[in-house]
């Protein structure tokens, strides 16, 4: 090859295209490219670099991350995906997983998010990204919309919440379903014809009056595509189910109904899925149980009441009720391990030293008797009277929110033994695990105090004390150990399939930026080196910011740069956790994958071949794809709490934090309350303000002051639009 200092730009652009035209679909980083085309200087190496980026502007390669890059699918004509944006910017995601790309709105169609769609790539302008137009609709998808209806004389309009939609839906007179003015509704389009401002609606449901608890909090169900109730045939099978335990079921069971048994959880839960017992075996050993409600005794795979629980794949907990994956009757009454009833449960039973050491386990179906029903506080308030609790948990009271209980329950007290020796191995637990390279993410979550018509009347903040965490380190043993059972084989060997809970490492560019912006505090963090020297070092960090000004503002950004768990198949071991091998066991009643992995667990035991890898990866994906939208359905219920707790403030003033900065404003976090708002650009108004992303700051062009993340701030509630979701602030008076 001719040496690089003799290569001009139109030589290393023919090798360029060459190299990536024999690796097509391959991505290729900058250093693999230099030394396939022998770039051993550093002009050679840079021209290299505007070839690409000119090649990227061409087409011929499309970019993949930081300094990787791939030959762009060369096809004028492609099939996908249609995002519909608020900003007329939509993008249209080809089936080949390529990059987005830009569909204007005037070469939409009128085609609708999640809309099948099929594109011509438009002549690409100087300088300017590359656009595509839709030329046909190939399926329509089934999107429904949200929102306030407005009725008038011949005809109404609905104004959606829906951030994808920018326009209101035209809705005919005789597609009102019996609406009335200021209805919350939902709502399908049916026709969008290409002269047409709006498009053209009819309502399928009618939830009721604007403003109403119950009103709006189906509302954000239904936005979400999320079941309102339960259906009828499905209650109806579960209604059916034996209530008594049979000699039949007890068949084969370990039999440990004679052993301390508790649960702990919420004071307001109803629904019990996990369970502890405890026995002495020596002078250091005991048997710790982790006994796990056997859901799939109950619910048969295939059955109405399975198909309706893989549906929906977990609970949904909005701010005010919980959306159970099982009907009540399960959930509630035969699966959930209350006091003093016999229960059947599937079990992880350890003998462990009293130095929470694990002398030897195994797995097997069970049937128990909870001889107490804890709420966290209880076991708090005890482990802080016998002196037991971290120093942090001493420095604030614990309140005793009482649970209800069935008849007349022991006291607290008859089982201090047990839950302060179960507290001190958690400890250890704890402690080896964070040794190991676990990530210490704990932040505090908001609650709030609802009156008999769900409106909110106060905030309280829910901090993960030691009696929480008594319970997570037992419940992470028994997660990870069901999943080495099956995924930790002898070399040589193929594990079965078993649905994983994964957790990937941060993204290295992610990593990276986080060290550039702690840099402004002070403060470093190491972004090369093992996984457990980068954990360690998002530890230090995190521990080295308690306390301090910034200490809201890193915690939020180093999570934005952490992956997503999710469920596969396929293990990679889980960051977070700093486990080679974890899954989900522990809470079959409100995740499905749990469920899967118990029938899964049962079928191996006895001697059955490996599950269809397949299969078990469709349902992975769709439980973590149920579990996200779960997720934003219980903030957006947050959020309305928020806005409706404040709306009851108009003109109060309060301390707080920045949460966010963007070009349209600052988000202020609320101090006390933890309620959440935007400053608007527009109510800036002692200067012309520029949006420094890369800083996170809003910088005065005249008088250059700055707002930062994480600044302290006085601000004064302006406006509460519970419709958006809403809520806007303006700067305090001096």
């Amino acid at each position: 090859m001719t040496k690089s200092r003799h290569l001009k730009k139109g030589d290393i652009a023919q090798l360029t295209m060459k190299l990536f035209e024999e690796h097509p679909g391959q991505e290729l980083d900058a250093r693999t490219v230099f030394r396939a085309l022998g770039l051993n200087t550093h002009p050679a190496r840079r021209l290299c670099l505007d070839v690409m980026d000119e090649l990227v502007m061409d087409d011929f390669l499309v970019e993949r991350g930081s300094m990787r890059w791939a030959q762009a699918n060369k096809s004028n004509v492609m099939e996908g995906r249609f995002q519909r944006k608020a900003n007329g910017k939509n993008t249209f995601v080809p089936d080949d997983g390529g990059d987005p790309i830009l569909v204007a709105e005037r070469n939409s169609m009128h085609a609708m998010d999640g809309d099948r769609v099929r594109i011509q790539m438009m002549a690409r302008r100087n300088r300017h990204v590359r656009e595509a137009q839709v030329t046909d609709i190939v399926e329509r998808s089934d999107k429904t919309f949200v929102g306030r209806i407005s009725v008038a004389r011949d005809y109404a309009f609905m104004q959606t919440e829906d951030r994808t939609l920018a326009t209101d839906i035209f809705i005919p007179r005789h597609a009102l379903h019996g609406a009335r003015n200021g209805d919350k509704v939902v709502c399908r389009i049916t026709e969008w014809p290409e002269e047409a401002k709006h498009p053209v609606g009819k309502v399928l449901t009618v939830l009721g009056p604007s403003g109403d608890n119950n009103v709006e909090m189906h509302a954000i169900l239904a936005e979400y595509g999320l079941p309102l109730s339960y259906p009828k045939a499905v209650e109806d099978a579960a209604d059916r189910l034996p209530a008594t335990i049979t000699e039949a079921d007890m068949a084969g069971r370990e039999d440990m109904r004679d052993r301390v048994t508790f649960t702990i959880d919420p004071h307001d839960a109803k629904d019990f899925d996990d369970a502890l017992s405890f026995r002495r075996l020596g002078s250091n050993l005991v048997e710790v149980g982790v006994h796990i409600a056997d859901v799939s005794h109950y619910v048969a795979e295939g059955s109405v009441i399975d198909r309706e629980a893989q549906k929906r794949a977990t609970s949904i907990y909005l701010v005010d009720r919980t959306i159970p994956m099982l009907p009540e009757r399960l959930c509630n009454n035969l699966c959930s391990l209350r006091p003093d009833e016999d229960k059947l449960t599937y079990s992880v039973i350890f003998t462990m030293t009293d130095k929470a050491e694990v002398r030897a386990w195994h797995i097997a179906h069970t049937v128990i008797r909870s001889d107490r029903r804890f709420a966290y506080e209880e076991v708090q308030q005890l482990l802080e009277e016998r002196h037991e609790a971290s120093a942090d948990d001493l420095k604030t009271r614990t309140v005793v929110r009482q649970p209800e209980q069935q008849g007349t329950p022991r006291p607290a007290s008859d089982f201090a033994d047990e839950l302060i020796t179960l507290n001190r191995m958690a400890k250890l637990l704890r402690q080896r695990r964070m040794e190991g390279g676990a990530v210490d993410f704990d932040r505090p979550e908001v609650r709030f105090d609802i009156d008999a018509k769900g409106h909110p009347t106060g905030t309280y903040v829910k901090v993960a004390k030691d009696a929480n965490k008594l319970i997570e380190e037992f419940m992470l043993l028994a997660n990870r150990t069901v999943a080495e059972s099956v995924g930790r084989v002898p070399k040589g060997k193929k594990a079965k399939v078993l649905p994983y809970r994964v957790h990937e490492q941060p993204d290295a560019d992610k990593l990276m930026n986080l060290a550039q912006f702690v840099s402004k505090f002070g403060h470093k963090l190491r972004t090369t080196g093992t996984p457990k020297d980068i954990s360690r070092g998002i530890n230090k960090l995190l521990h080295g910011v308690e306390g301090k000004r910034e200490e809201n503002l890193v915690q939020l950004v180093t999570l934005r740069a952490m992956m997503k768990a999710k469920y596969t198949t396929i293990n990679i071991g889980h960051y977070g956790l700093a486990f080679d091998y974890y899954t989900h066991f522990t809470s079959p009643i409100r995740r499905y994958p749990d469920l899967m992995v118990h029938r899964l667990l049962t079928r191996y035991a006895e001697g059955g071949r490996s599950a269809g890898r397949e299969r078990y990866e469709t349902l992975c994906e769709h439980c973590s794809d149920m579990e996200q939208t779960a997720a934003m359905a219980e903030r957006d219920s947050i959020k309305y709490k928020q806005v409706e707790y404040m709306a009851d403030r108009i003109g109060q003033t309060f301390d707080g934090i920045i949460s966010g900065v963007t070009e349209y404003g600052l988000y202020v976090e609320l101090t006390d309350s933890h309620c959440e708002g935007m400053v608007p650009m527009r109510d800036l108004g002692d200067d012309y303000y520029t949006f420094d992303e890369r800083n996170y700051m809003l910088v005065g062009r005249r008088r250059h002051h700055r707002y930062q993340l994480g600044d302290a701030i006085r601000v004064t509630v302006a406006r509460a639009n519970l419709d958006k979701k809403q809520l806007d602030f303006v700067l305090a008076a001096e």
